[in-house]
């Protein structure tokens, strides 16, 4: 196939892009930059340096694309809480104007990188598909909005869409790894503190209905979730639009992570305990018997200790730096 990937020099996007190249498949990658990074694009992927929004540069009549994967997208929870409009702006304007070009351009397939902030707080985890979409964060909703959009378009244009509701995505592949400007995510800070670039970790909220206080997340591997796209694009039918969740199925608390991330790295992380952030659930577990069922995913890094321990052969490699 010949694929376009937006946002596919960013952290999930250039391990997928990684993964299509080596499966044989030529791949695109459109990005931005404002928070990917040049040096992460694959060698062997061509690069086009635009916003999503302007996606029919590259999507043209006969260019000859047969399918996107659709990573680019605002992201920050706690940003989206204060500034909506970006959101909205960005994942679901940016999305509409991609799809106009993909129709143009006929280009029959996408898959989506959804997320289970679409869920908001469930009423049962594991989490199905079928469970109510509640989503607690602009965030959340934007990416809610996409998938309903996804659903009318392969109605009414004979799309193949597939969204991929991601879980918490940790580790790192062949040199590739997670390296945001503005990191929020909890294992790469916490190996920040570990580094001695951060002075410590802080636990936001230590009073949930979790058994030691602490949220409460399903970790998958970064290099499965790849995989999962790769299925995803052969799996994906003619007019229908299909979600499936990618998770472990194991949840893990903060505190739990935490004292993971000490056995792997041998020092110690201090923490403090700071305030609940608005929109953060209390448990997200996944239930992905669905992609096992209808794609064959089966994912193979499924320990903590393992995810923790890729993630920080690449955050202590020489030279990795949020700001390159």
């Amino acid at each position: 196939m010949r694929v376009l990937i937006t946002g596919g020099a960013g952290y999930i996007g250039s391990i997928i892009s990684a993964h299509l190249l080596e499966a044989g498949h030529a791949v695109t990658v459109l990005d931005d930059l404002s928070t990917g990074h040049r040096d992460a694009i694959p060698d062997g992927a061509a690069f086009v340096e635009c916003d999503i929004r302007d996606a029919r540069a590259v999507l043209t009549p006969g260019s000859g694309f047969d399918g996107v994967v659709h990573c680019a997208a605002k992201s920050l929870v706690a940003e989206s809480m204060v500034d909506p409009s970006k959101y909205w702006e960005n994942n679901v304007g940016g999305t509409r104007a991609l799809l106009d070009a993909m129709r143009d351009a006929e280009v029959p397939r996408l898959v989506f990188s959804s997320t289970a902030a679409t869920y908001g707080e469930p009423e049962q985890v594991p989490i199905l598909e079928s469970a109510p979409t509640r989503p607690t964060s602009p965030y959340g909703s934007s990416k809610l909005a996409v998938d309903l959009m996804l659903t009318d378009q392969a109605r009414a244009h004979g799309l193949a869409a597939v969204s991929l509701r991601y879980f918490n995505v940790a580790g790192s592949w062949r040199g590739l790894g997670e390296r945001h400007r503005t990191e929020t995510h909890l294992i790469p800070i916490a190996l920040q503190v570990v580094s001695g670039s951060r002075d410590a970790l802080t636990i936001y909220g230590e009073d949930y209905p979790t058994p030691d206080g602490t949220c409460i997340r399903d970790y998958i591997h970064v290099a499965d979730l790849a995989q999962a796209h790769l299925l995803a694009l052969d799996g994906a039918v003619a007019g229908r639009h299909l979600t499936y969740n990618l998770g472990s199925g194991t949840g893990f608390s903060v505190g739990e992570v935490v004292d993971v991330v000490r056995r792997v790295t041998g020092a110690e992380i201090v923490t403090v305990t700071g305030e609940r952030r608005p929109g953060d659930p209390a448990v997200l577990v996944a239930s992905s018997a669905l992609i096992r069922r209808e794609l064959g995913w089966e994912p193979k890094r499924t320990t903590l200790e393992q995810m923790v321990a890729d993630a920080w052969e690449f955050a202590s490699a020489p030279g990795t730096s949020s700001a390159t």
